[in-house]
């Protein structure tokens, strides 16, 4: 089958994300306040991932309102919130940046430029208000040193296509996960491919699949530490925060190359708890927020990486074989992609 293929319509992107699979568990943050300030809603928090349960239990600490975090991914967020349109049950959203241009396309966010955002650069942040980045991550490899049966540290995307790691490697479901879809254009602009050409992304990822790799749906890191997955592509402040927790884990930015990548926020059209919401955007941006955010190795968006972290993480040279694209595009590309991924790949 030819890796070249226009891209559906906004329809079927609608139609296509509907079907994704939706989690709506929230869970309080340990701790938390029984919420005299009421209550915030946010969908695609998970506490494991980066240092989300930290920021909302900051965000209750400092507010009294009650911040669960909630298990989904960006896709499974992006489903729920049009399932929900006509009766919201989320305040605030949080994907990858290549879900953008669709949560605005299906009407699901509403305009607001939290306070302190302005400072965002103007690429990071859609120009009508509708959801601004609040941090960004690379694509990396997070390696548990102590399951890879002697094999080496991988340093690239070939080497995981040797025998020596079979069944060792695992990324998140690139039709659900931003995470994995970044990870799947990542490997493909690495080996020379582009958003016209597939084609090097997904042979590769058969390479994978073909030597045993694994997918999950949602955040995986803790397979990392039980040594079930040894090797996930994932993002670099999940592999560290890994690190500090005590696992013997490296982080490694593949040496063909790789891709850094924006997350985003927004408030809900027609969220039930809108001035909570308001404030917690408001908190993601202020310093204590881009602190908290950045002290789980997510790199904020206003200001640089503290000093003390900054000598936690790779060297910035190793960050040089991260590169940008135009997530707007990106983001337009992913039907077409998760039609290309489900038909040639497919687990």
């Amino acid at each position: 089958m030819s890796h070249r293929r226009t891209a559906l319509t906004g329809a079927a992107v609608t139609l296509s994300v509907l079907a994704l699979a939706s989690c709506g568990n929230v869970d309080a943050p340990p701790g938390s306040a029984s919420g005299d300030g009421g209550v915030v809603i946010t969908y695609n928090s998970p506490s494991e991932w980066g240092n989300y349960g930290e920021v909302l239990r900051a965000f209750t600490e400092e507010t009294g309102v009650t911040a669960p975090n909630d298990p989904k991914n960006s896709g499974q967020a992006l489903a729920a919130l049009q399932a929900e349109k006509g009766s919201p049950v989320a305040d605030v959203a949080y994907t990858g940046i290549a879900f953008g241009e669709q949560l605005v396309e299906a009407g699901v966010l509403q305009e607001y430029v939290p306070e302190g955002a302005d400072q965002v650069p103007d690429e990071l942040r859609d120009p009508d208000g509708a959801w601004t980045s609040v941090h960004t991550g690379t694509i990396a490899f997070i390696v548990n040193e102590d399951h890879l049966d002697g094999a080496p540290v991988p340093r690239g995307w070939d080497d995981l296509l040797d025998p020596a790691y079979e069944g060792k490697v695992g990324y998140l479901d690139p039709t659900q996960a931003a995470v994995g879809y970044s990870a799947a254009t990542a490997v493909n602009v690495a080996l020379g491919g582009d958003f016209d050409d597939w084609g090097p992304g997904l042979d590769y990822l058969n390479g994978l699949k073909d030597n045993g790799a694994s997918t999950s749906a949602q955040t995986a890191t803790a397979k990392v530490a039980q040594g079930e997955i040894p090797i996930l592509i994932d993002t670099d402040f999940n592999g560290y925060k890994l690190r500090d927790e005590g696992a013997n884990v490296s982080v490694v930015i593949p040496e063909e190359g790789s891709l850094q990548i924006p997350y985003i926020v927004g408030l809900v059209e027609g969220a039930p708890n809108e001035d909570n919401g308001r404030a917690l955007l408001d908190f993601y941006f202020s310093e204590r927020g881009q602190g908290l955010f950045a002290a789980g190795y997510m790199r904020p968006v206003i200001g640089e990486m503290p000093d003390e972290l900054a000598d936690k993480v790779l060297p910035p040279e190793e960050y040089e074989r991260a590169t940008t694209v135009d997530y707007v595009e990106q983001g337009q590309r992913q039907q077409e992609f998760i039609e290309l991924y489900q038909d040639e790949v497919g687990f």
